[in-house]
Order: structure tokens, then C-alpha cells, then sequence
């Protein structure tokens, strides 16, 4: 076990429940808690919002953690409930020194407290391993954490079987945590069941938000996380932006939406300032304004820190002012390394564009083609856990694509592929992307060429096969691949 994880993991005394398989599972945890990258000191604070509160999980939830809060509104115990993503929704309790102290930890609404965000905690092991979860005290893998404990359980969509998210209840760790874990089962139990009986025709998860606010610290080997031997004009970007930072500047990175932008970003901030915190932040829903402001001042007045704030042209006027007052100030009493992303440099309010020094543009996907296959690798392990196999038919037709979603896009091909075997092949690629880009196909010609290209690289069979298993001639398969342009290889 690594010599990053924390003392009491490495004497293995540690006490986490009943059942013989459950401290296998806190290892396990703390283990990937040291790969993510997680401070053992203290949690970093992810802050995504809360505008979406409309699905029918949270409707249930939150009327069965009213109804607990009534029972227990003299009891030093904070109830929540989380989405799948381990973002807090909403939080309730009568202790006052108990709400301040979760405050603290950011333990709050709009806060994300998945294992990957903050380490082994009771929500987060809970939603990673889909099984009621109590965590004492030293157990947390953050130190900070471990004036706590929290039981959680997660919540199961009756009708598909989905994630939903958790109901996590949380208490001073000196406190008697025996009848914890059985009221948050109680608690997950009875939403599940309104859920049930309120289910028809009601959407039950909101979409996935992104990272509006987050705290990166520097991983624990140089450059985790990170894709190397990239094209020449992505290191371009990237050398262009490290040598503005270098020298203090302030830096805008301009390019299409989902072409890696914040990642260049990123990747230049973490080459010039190694040792340092970097703030990533992007312009949050409307009603998160306020709060996000917020979180602005304690954070830019901290040592050792770098900002990269995304999609600043989706900032109103008023929070563009604002934010780059609080620069301005911050750059005044030290050198804040800060930096920027937007589609177009006119896009940016006033307020920041005065601000930028230096304007990196970063290359669609479509331009670097040879980024293609590493990133979808890259991507894949990612999303594994482990080493992906791209099969040749596939990889073909990944770095056939122009990509008009750019590495967003790749992304979400990628990992859906991903999300049920360990080879990516071109079973699980969408037709869009097995339609090339030879030139604009309508959705049917798209679907077409799809299903041909599938057939064809599934199994090496003869025209013949192929003809029968697509329902037409040999004569007609001939020509749509003439027609598509279709490239006929076999591996």
C-alpha cells in the first residue's frame, strides 16, 4: 500500500462495521482517494449549484427529511440529501454549531462530495458502491472530516433501477452513531417508495452539471491526469499560454466550446506553478450567482494559488465587474496568476477582456486529428479504471470523424463505449460517427453507413453475409459503398 495513504490504513485496525468484507472496502476507498489526488489535510472545495430541484427524487426526498428534521429538530444530526454525483441538494438541522462546522468543510448545498472530489467520506462510498455506508470519524480520508460521522444509503429509482442519489445523515463524531445508519435506511426507503407511487410521467434525475467551482491541488506524481505526446498544435497552444503565465500575464484561451480551452489552461498553469492550487471556475446558473461571488474572496486571497475562471462570456455584465475587481485587487498584493477561456475574445465583458495580457488560440479537433486516438485512450482508462483496447475498425473510424462537438464530444462517445466492456469496437460508436465525414449525410444515410461499416468490421465476413445480415443484395451493398465512400479493410 502507498506511503501516501493515511497511518491508520497502513496498520490495518481499523473498524468499519460488522461484516468481514466492509474494512476491504475502506482500504479500497482510501486507495483510490490517494489516486484521485485528494489532500490527506483537508477538503478542497467543488462547488456545481443547486437550479435544478424539479425531479420527482428530490420532491420525495426532501418531504421525507422534513418530516425526520421534525422528529429530530432538538438532535445534533444534519440531514441531506444528494444526487448521484454526490452534490448536496439540500440540508437540515437544529444544531446551529453543527451547520457552522459543515460549513467549514463546505459540506452545503451546491457542494459535490463524491469520493472523487473529497476522498473517502460516508455519502461518497456509499454512491461509489451503491451499499448503505457508515464512516467514523478517523475513517474520513480528509483530516478535516474527522470530527464527523455520517451514515448514508443510497436511493434507487423503483421502476429502471437508476441511481438517484443519497440520503446521508451526519453527526459529531463523539455523538452515539448506533441508530444512524438505521434511520438513513429508513429515510432512503421511504423515498424510494413515494417515488414509486408519484412515478408516472414525472422525469426522476435532472441532467448532469458541470464543475462549476472547484480547488485543484497538484497530483501526487508530475503530470497526472494529463495526456502527453499530443500534436504540434495543441503543444503550441499550451507552450504559448505557459509562457505567458510565466511572466505574470493575464491569459485568455479562445476557442470552440468543448476544444479543451480550460484544459490548455490547466495543463500551462500546472507547468509554470507546479506546487501551487489551481481555482477552476465557470459561470454558474442564474440563481448560483450570489453564492458563487461569494466564494471568490477567501479563495483569491490565498498563497500558492492560480485561477482559471471558463466561459467567462456567459458571465452577466454585473458578476464580470465584480469578479474583476476582486482580481484586480488580488493582483495588487501579489502576483495572481489568472487566466481566462471564451469562444470569441469580443464575446468577453468589458470588464475582464481590459484584463488580458496575452490571447492563445486553441485548435478545433478537426485541425489535430492525430490527437484523436491518445485522447480516446486517455479517455478510456479514465473511465475504467484500467487499460482500454480500441480495436482497429474503431480506431479508423474515431480518426475518420471531423468532430464538430470537439474532445467534449469524443468524451461522451468514449465513455459511453466504455461503460460496459473493456474493449472499445465499433459495436458501441454511434452511426454519426461510423458515417465519417466524407461529406453531409442526412439521418437516415448516416444510420445506413453506420450499420454497413458495423457489419463489415464485425467478424471479417464475406460480401455475401454481409449482404443477407443488412437485408439487401450483393449488387446493392456494393454500390452504397461506393456511395459512402466506405473503405473496406479487413484486421
Amino acid at each position: 500500500m502507498s506511503d501516501q495513504l493515511p497511518e491508520r490504513a497502513k496498520q490495518g485496525d481499523v473498524v468499519f462495521g460488522s461484516a468481514a468484507d466492509v474494512p476491504r472496502r475502506l482500504l479500497a476507498s482510501w486507495q483510490r482517494s490517494e489516486e484521485y489526488g485528494v489532500s490527506l489535510d483537508s477538503v478542497e472545495p467543488v462547488f456545481t449549484g443547486t437550479d435544478d430541484l424539479g425531479s420527482l427524487f428530490f420532491e420525495c426526498g426532501n418531504e421525507v427529511l422534513v418530516d425526520l428534521h421534525r422528529t429530530l429538530a432538538s438532535e445534533p444530526v444534519s440531514m441531506m440529501l444528494t444526487d448521484a454525483d454526490g452534490v448536496v441538494l439540500s440540508r437540515m438541522s437544529g444544531d446551529h454549531s453543527l451547520l457552522r462546522a459543515l460549513d467549514d468543510v463546505h459540506l452545503a448545498p451546491g457542494f459535490a462530495y463524491s469520493e472523487r472530489e473529497v476522498g473517502t467520506n460516508g455519502l461518497g462510498l456509499a454512491l461509489a458502491d451503491r451499499v448503505p455506508t457508515l464512516v467514523r470519524a478517523d475513517q474520513h480520508y480528509a483530516q478535516n472530516l474527522c470530527s464527523f460521522t455520517c451514515a448514508a444509503v443510497p436511493v434507487i429509482e423503483p421502476a429502471s433501477g437508476r441511481l438517484e442519489g443519497s440520503v446521508n445523515l451526519t453527526t459529531w463524531s463523539q455523538s452515539s452513531s448506533e441508530l444512524l445508519l438505521a434511520l438513513a435506511r429508513s429515510a432512503a426507503s421511504t423515498t424510494a417508495a413515494l417515488m414509486l407511487a408519484r412515478t408516472s410521467g414525472r422525469t426522476s434525475r435532472p441532467t448532469p452539471r458541470g464543475r462549476v467551482f472547484r480547488v485543484e491541488v497538484p497530483r501526487l506524481e508530475p503530470g497526472s491526469g494529463t495526456v502527453h505526446s499530443l500534436s504540434d498544435g495543441w503543444n503550441a497552444a499550451v507552450s504559448a499560454a505557459e509562457g505567458a503565465m510565466s511572466t505574470g500575464t493575464v491569459v485568455a484561451a479562445i476557442g470552440e466550446p468543448g476544444s479543451g480551452r480550460s484544459t490548455a489552461l490547466a495543463q500551462a498553469a500546472r507547468h509554470v506553478h507546479p506546487r501551487d492550487r489551481i481555482l477552476s471556475a465557470e459561470a454558474p446558473a442564474p440563481s448560483d450567482l450570489q453564492t458563487w461571488l461569494g466564494l471568490w474572496t477567501p479563495e483569491l486571497g490565498k498563497a500558492h494559488t492560480a485561477v482559471i475562471v471558463r466561459d467567462v462570456d456567459s458571465l452577466p455584465i454585473w458578476v464580470a465587474d465584480q469578479l474583476a475587481e476582486l482580481v484586480v485587487r488580488s493582483r495588487a498584493q501579489s502576483a495572481l496568476p489568472f487566466a481566462m477561456s471564451a469562444e470569441r475574445f469580443e464575446d468577453i465583458p468589458p470588464p475582464l477582456a481590459a484584463l488580458v495580457d496575452t490571447v492563445v488560440a486553441i485548435p478545433p479537433l478537426r485541425e489535430r486529428s492525430a490527437d484523436v486516438l491518445p485522447l480516446a485512450h486517455h479517455i478510456a482508462t479514465r473511465a475504467r479504471g484500467r487499460d482500454v483496447v480500441i480495436a482497429p475498425a474503431a480506431g479508423r473510424a474515431l480518426a475518420g470523424f471531423d468532430w464538430p462537438g470537439n474532445v467534449a464530444q469524443l468524451t461522451r462517445v468514449i465513455s459511453h463505449a466504455t461503460s460496459r466492456a473493456d474493449v472499445v469496437d465499433v459495436s458501441g460508436l454511434p452511426h454519426e460517427v461510423l458515417a465519417g465525414s466524407a461529406r453531409h449525410l442526412s439521418r437516415i444515410e448516416a444510420f445506413e453507413r453506420g450499420e454497413i461499416v458495423r457489419v463489415l468490421a464485425t467478424g471479417n465476413p464475406t460480401m455475401a453475409d454481409a449482404a443477407h445480415e443488412l437485408g439487401m443484395s450483393r449488387a446493392t451493398l456494393y454500390r452504397k459503398i461506393g456511395q459512402y465512400n466506405i473503405r473496406v479493410v479487413r484486421d
